[in-house]
Order: C-alpha cells, then structure tokens, then sequence
C-alpha cells in the first residue's frame, strides 16, 4: 500500500498484546501482518481490527494470517507467544527469518530472548510492557490502562545504540511511549515483581488491579510475594529498588481495571504462564535455599484452578 512507511513488521502471537501493538502500528502507517488464532484472524480479515480505547474505538485495516511462514521477509519481529510456547515457536519461525530480521519479544519473564536465541541467529531486543489489553471478542482488542514500554538488550550496555534508537522511534510515532534501559536485566525482574504480584491473586480472586490494592489483607500478600521476588533476585546477582514494594502497589494507579493475563487465560480454560512467573520464583528460591512459600502457593492454586477450568465444556 502506497500509504504505508518504515520496515515489514510481523507480530508473532496476536493475541491481546500483540494485537495491540500490532494495531497501533498499523494505524501509524506502518506496514503489519498478525499472526493469530484462525477465529481471530478470520474476523480480522473480514472486518479489520476493532480498536478499543477508553470511550472510543475505531477499525484498523491490517492483514491476518494463521501461518508463521509470514514472517518470511519481515525485517522485524514482535515476540508475543506465551512463554511455554516460546521454544517451539522460534523453532519455526526460524527457518523462515531474513539474516538481518530483528526480534523483539513482549513477553513475560526473565530468560525468553535467550531461549529465543537458542534457535534463531537474529538480533533479539527484550521488551517490558506496562500495558493492559484483554480481545473480548474475535477481531478486537481493547486497551484497558498504561502505556510504558521499556526495550534493550541483555549483555549489552550501548542504550544509546541505533538499533534500539530505530525500535524507539518507530514506537514513538505510534503513540507508545518508549525507554531504552542502561540494565535491561534489572528492568526484567522488576516486570517480574509485579508479575508475580499481580497475575495470580488477580486470576484467583477475579478481581481488577485496583480493587486488588484497596484490600489491605490482598495488598499484605502482595508485599510478601515480592520480598520473595527480591530476595531471589538477590541471591542470583539482580539489585532491585529498595522501595519495590510500594512501587508495586501503586502500579495499579495507572491500571486499575485491567485483569491480568493469567486471570484472561484462566477464564477462557486456557494454559497459564504460571511456571514461568510465581512457579519461575519458586524453583529458583528452592535451588539457591531460599524460601518462597507464598509464590509457591499461589502457583499451586492457579495450576488446580487451570486444571479445574480447561476439564470445563465451553
């Protein structure tokens, strides 16, 4: 299309996050293709993407497709599977890459662009979403609090390199507000505290971010999930914030009626990323000696309610 600038961009994995950017890129002028689910990419296709934002929607033109063979040519990449799909998916996609393809994942977790590495010889960028998006329906995506992103690369100290400078500006220019990160990896288990304050007790309780504050007994657990976050962190090297904890509470300021995605996947009976999040915590905690009897528990009770909901008929 004559309208459209700037590189060939795949989104791998468009479900909410990934429609998400997907769509605001698009929007932007930015030539996108989505790789979803067949009901999703079906409506899509037939009707664009229904774009939903506060009070106000609109549909977004943008090409859907089932098959990763898409990502053949595209010069970057955005990561967006779960992670317990992240090893056989790079797999895939792998033999289908340009040499010079760049991947960026927008996922969960501390350790995805290593494994994506494992299978793929491309530069792969990490980046940190502090933004809540749900697909209530076949074909739309609504956007539901935040706006952050915060990108770069692990083992890498050049923030000011022109690789993360070019992903920076291309999501400036749709509207999302972008950081490039001095220690990407400290950054990384900072999202995973929330993560594991959030995801489960929100799956658990039913209950959006805010209400999940305004409990002063949820909003004690949350404190002691991330003291274990913490000392874990400590104990393999990552420095966190001394005020992390209240950092973590008020991050339902900018998101109070988001769900989070374990709570998503539990309502809709699909599989969890709860290893790779509070069970992640736990086997590092039980590896290095270390306590973690709450991200432990909250991992057992989300894999029960996991298996409970998918053993459900639709």
């Amino acid at each position: 299309m004559s309208n459209r600038t700037g590189p060939t961009i795949v989104v791998l994995g468009a479900g909410a996050i990934g429609s998400y950017f997907g769509g605001r890129l698009a929007r932007a002028g930015q030539s996108v293709t989505l790789i979803g689910r067949r009901n999703h990419v079906d409506a899509i296709n037939r009707d664009g993407l229904l774009y939903q934002s506060g009070d106000t929607e609109e549909r977004i033109a943008v090409i859907a497709t089932t098959d990763i063979a898409a990502v053949a040519g595209a010069e970057l990449i955005l990561f967006c599977v779960k992670n317990f799909d992240t090893e056989a998916a790079a797999a895939k996609m792998a033999p289908h890459l340009a040499l010079d393809a760049v991947i960026v994942s927008l996922q969960n977790g501390v350790d995805n662009a290593e494994c994506i590495r494992r299978h793929c010889k491309n530069q792969v960028v990490s980046a940190l979403i502090y933004i809540g998006a749900n697909i209530p329906a076949p074909g739309r995506v609504r956007h539901t609090g935040g706006g952050n992103v915060i990108i770069g690369q692990v083992g890498r100290g050049d923030s000011g390199s022109d690789l993360l400078g070019g992903i920076a500006r291309l999501f400036t220019n749709a509207g999302i507000a972008v950081n490039i990160a001095d220690s990407i990896e400290t950054d990384l288990w900072i999202k995973l505290v929330m993560n594991c304050a959030y995801n489960a007790i929100c799956a658990l309780c039913g209950a959006p971010y805010g209400r999940m504050v305004a409990s002063p007994e949820i909003a004690g657990v949350m404190r002691d999930v991330v003291a274990e976050v913490v000392a874990v962190a400590r104990a393999k090297g990552v420095s966190l914030p001394g005020d992390i904890a209240e950092t973590a509470i008020k991050f339902a300021d900018a998101m109070p009626l988001t769900m989070s995605s374990t709570a998503q996947d539990i309502a809709k009976g699909r599989r969890t990323e709860i290893d790779h999040l509070n069970g992640y915590v736990a086997r590092q905690g039980e590896a290095l000696g270390i306590p973690t009897p709450v991200n432990r528990t909250l991992t057992a009770l989300v894999k029960l309610l996991e298996q409970t909901r998918s053993a459900i008929p639709p």
